[in-house]
C-alpha cells in the first residue's frame, strides 16, 4: 500500500525540487558563460557567414548585457527539459498511470517540436530574411547591424517558431479530451490559412511575400498535420470511453450476481 504524503511532505519535496532546478540553472549558466564566444559565433553564423561584415556595439554596456542575455536564455532553454521533468515527477502521485504515460511520452515530442521550430528559424528562416533586410536600400544607406538588435531578432524569431511547431500536439490534445474534433478543424481551414499568413506577417521581420511565405507554408503544413493527429486522438478518445463503459458494465452485472446469490 502506498504510503500517504502530509502536507509537510509535499511542502519538503517541492523546495528540494525547487532548488535543484536552481542549482542546474546556475550551473548551466556558468557553463554557457565559458563557451559565450562558442555559443555567440553559433548565432552570428547565418546572418554574417556570407558578409566580410561584424556587428557593431554602439552603447558601452551593448556587448556585456548581451552576452548575459545570451547566457541567461541558454541556461533556461538547456534547463526546460529539467524543470518539465521536475514538474511532472512533483505532480505524478496525484495522477493515474495512463495519465502518466501520456505525460512522459508527450514530454519528448514537445521538446523535439520545439527544438524543430528553432532549427526551422535558424537554417531556413533567418538567412534569407537577414540578407533581404541587410541589403534594402544598400544604394543609398551602409548598413551597419547592432549586436544587441540582430540577437533579438534572430532569438524571438527562433522562439516563436518554436511555439508554432507545437501546433500539432496541442491539436492533438484538445481532440483527445474533447474539445475540437477533425471535422471542425477542417471546416476551419480556410481561416486557419488566413491566420497562417496573419500569424507570419506579424512574426517575420521582414515585409517581403517571399519570406512571409517561407513562414506561412509551415504554419498550414503544421495545422493539416495537427488534423490528423486531431483524428487519432479522437479515436483513442472513444476507444477510452468504450473501455470504460465496459468496466462499468461487467461492475453492474458483478453487483448483480453478487445480490441474486443472497
Amino acid at each position: 500500500m502506498a504510503e500517504v504524503m502530509t502536507l509537510r511532505d509535499h511542502l519538503e519535496e517541492l523546495r528540494k525540487r525547487i532548488l535543484f532546478i536552481v542549482v542546474f540553472i546556475v550551473i548551466t549558466m556558468i557553463a554557457a558563460f565559458v563557451f559565450r564566444d562558442t555559443i555567440l559565433d553559433f548565432l552570428l553564423e547565418p546572418g554574417f557567414s556570407q558578409l566580410d561584415e561584424k556587428p557593431i556595439a554602439t552603447e558601452v554596456l551593448e556587448t556585456v548585457s548581451v552576452t548575459f542575455k545570451v547566457t541567461l536564455m541558454v541556461a533556461f532553454a538547456v534547463s526546460t527539459p529539467v524543470l518539465l521533468y521536475q514538474l511532472i515527477m512533483f505532480a505524478s502521485p496525484g495522477l493515474t498511470v495512463r495519465e502518466r504515460v501520456y505525460l512522459f511520452l508527450f514530454l519528448p515530442m514537445v521538446i523535439i517540436a520545439f527544438t524543430t521550430g528553432m532549427a526551422f528559424a535558424y537554417y531556413v528562416l533567418f538567412p534569407p530574411a537577414f540578407n533581404f533586410l541587410f541589403n534594402f536600400g544598400s544604394e543609398n544607406i551602409n548598413a551597419e547591424i547592432r549586436i544587441s538588435s540582430y540577437i533579438n531578432v534572430l532569438i524571438s524569431l527562433m522562439f516563436w517558431m518554436g511555439v508554432i511547431f507545437q501546433i500539432p500536439l496541442v491539436l492533438f490534445g484538445l481532440a483527445r479530451l474533447g474539445v475540437v474534433t477533425p471535422r471542425l478543424l477542417g471546416r476551419f481551414r480556410r481561416f486557419a490559412i488566413l491566420l497562417a499568413f496573419v500569424a507570419a506577417a506579424i512574426i517575420t521581420p521582414t515585409f517581403d511575400p517571399v519570406n512571409q511565405t517561407l513562414v506561412a507554408v509551415p504554419i498550414i503544413v503544421l495545422y493539416e498535420l495537427g488534423i490528423l493527429l486531431a483524428r487519432v486522438g479522437q479515436l483513442l478518445r472513444k476507444r477510452s470511453q468504450n473501455d470504460t463503459e465496459k468496466k462499468g458494465f461487467f461492475r453492474k452485472l458483478v453487483s448483480r450476481l453478487r445480490f441474486w446469490k443472497r
